[in-house]
């Protein structure tokens, strides 16, 4: 078929025209002849109709979603008004909130004016809980502490990516991406002093780039996504409802806030190998967090708060912070984190893997399975990885058949449910009375297997130490497991 001498805008408009109008045979009963159904889409003021193939809902969902996914790319790929991809750096209004070294903290953010989504998303990153760690992030990490070396672009991937085909529930919303530039698990709310000379104002960065977005149009939104990897998914389970609370007082009670947390469930597990504080990747968990919480001058929720008092630092472990979060919070959490592995004192940078090592990093997967069963909605992995929701193989990875992305449509749609019925939809009192999801729209994933990478679907181990990527048998021979061990200790 040839469109020459057709207008770009016609041209389009006509494949669009052919992909709605092209019928879809629904299935039938064994015997039976085949039929289609069809549905008019009328426009307004009288204009012709457009005959919409509406038979896979009755047929099957999914297929039905699949076209409604291959029309958006139709759209996108067409349009003539496409997305700008990248997303642009905007500097706060307010330069009192800054970064570590006192520089102007900001967001990138792509707009889509059709859109009454919005996605929020924090970065990751580690943190530093003292002068002299502090001094050695500056050296190597600066743009982890400064905005000076920050891009006016950035692109996005994974749930950024302004691309159907990479993104196919979130690449029309709103996107915002906050740089961690404050090192405090987004939870600090201290100036720069001369005593420490570094700021940590991750929660107040959060609550001010809130305020910026509201005349930007995050004030007629529907949904706001506050999302995070790693670092930035502590700074989820920390912030996501003082957010909503932020929202309401202002008479934003329209908004509906909702968390994402990629990486962010820290375990408070003993390290396999006792290591001092000398060094962030060597401090234990518990330490880290009772050094930083006083360094940081950190904001913990309420609730959480009040639950602890005197011992506020549990705040930042996830199985305990999350029955106190009131606002809907998807966690994803590998069940072998390598970061939770690192603090932990597990060495995998090439050496041989001893028995005691090889247990211990199945008892992280035990305990991780144990306590992410109580999250309402959970995408979880058997594999040894860290974040998930920027990869480019974020669609890639499956548990019990279900994508993340998936996964993520399944417990809006179940969110949406809840609303409509009136029906309470935080975290707290549906753990223990979980609302039974649609079938083939799980939203409560967690690999059934438990040893390293039993999951098909893993993404390949990177090596650090010769910056290979293996598969999980190349890994583990690679740290000393002979094949036999490796098959007996995987039962």
């Amino acid at each position: 078929m040839s469109f020459s001498g057709v207008s770009p805008v016609r041209s389009c408009l006509l494949m669009l025209f052919i992909h709605m109008s092209a019928p879809v045979e629904a299935k039938t009963v064994p015997g039976a002849p085949a039929r289609t159904r069809r549905a008019r889409l009328q426009p307004p003021g009288g204009a012709e109709s457009i005959p919409l193939d509406l038979t896979p809902v009755k047929a099957k969902a999914d297929d039905f979603l699949a076209q409604l996914e291959n029309l958006a790319q139709s759209l996108y790929t067409c349009s003539s008004h496409k997305l700008d991809e990248d997303m642009r750096l905007q500097f706060l209004k307010n330069d009192s909130v800054t970064c570590n070294d006192g520089s102007p903290a900001g967001y990138y953010i792509r707009e889509s004016k059709s859109s009454k989504r919005w996605l929020l998303l924090l970065e990751g990153g580690w943190y530093c809980f003292s002068k002299h760690s502090c001094d050695y992030r500056m050296k190597t990490t600066r743009a982890l502490m400064s905005s000076s070396p920050w891009p006016q672009t950035r692109k996005g991937t994974g749930i950024l990516s302004p691309k159907p085909e990479e993104n196919p529930y979130w690449w029309n919303a709103n996107m915002v991406f906050l740089p961690y530039c404050s090192s405090d698990l987004w939870s600090g709310t201290k100036p720069k002093t001369e005593d420490s000379g570094y700021a940590f104002m991750g929660s107040l960065i959060i609550k001010e780039v809130v305020n910026e977005l509201l005349s930007k149009g995050l004030d007629k939104a529907k949904v706001l996504l506050l999302a995070g990897i790693s670092a930035g998914g502590v700074g989820v389970l920390v912030n996501v409802d003082r957010v909503e609370e932020q929202l309401r007082s202002q008479g934003h009670q329209g908004v509906q806030v909702r968390g994402l947390s990629d990486s962010g469930w820290i375990l408070q597990t003993e390290q396999y190998k006792q290591g001092d504080c000398t060094h962030v990747l060597s401090c234990g968990p518990n330490d880290m967090v009772k050094i930083g919480f006083r360094y940081w001058g950190a904001a913990v929720p309420e609730v959480c708060r009040q639950s602890y008092i005197g011992a506020e630092w549990n705040c930042f472990f996830g199985p305990i912070i999350y029955p106190t979060i009131k606002s809907p919070t998807f966690v994803v959490r590998w069940l072998f984190d390598q970061a939770q592995m690192t603090i932990s004192n597990v060495d995998m940078t090439g050496g041989v893997i001893t028995e005691g090592q090889w247990n211990y990093m199945h008892s992280i997967g035990q305990e991780t399975k144990t306590t992410v069963q109580h999250a309402l909605a959970v995408f979880a992995p058997a594999c040894l990885a860290h974040e998930l929701i920027t990869r480019t193989y974020w669609m890639s990875v499956q548990v019990g058949g279900t994508s993340l992305p998936k996964a993520l449509h399944c417990w809006e749609r179940s969110l949406q449910d809840k609303n409509g019925s009136g029906g309470n939809h935080g975290n707290y009192n549906q753990t223990n009375n979980r609302t039974r999801p649609v079938r083939s729209c799980p939203l409560h994933l967690v690999d059934h297997c438990l040893w390293l990478n039993c999951n098909p679907t893993c993404p390949d181990i990177y090596d650090q130490p010769t910056g290979r990527e293996m598969n999980a048998i190349q890994f583990l021979k690679q740290m000393g497991l002979k094949e036999l061990k490796i098959s007996k200790r995987q039962g």
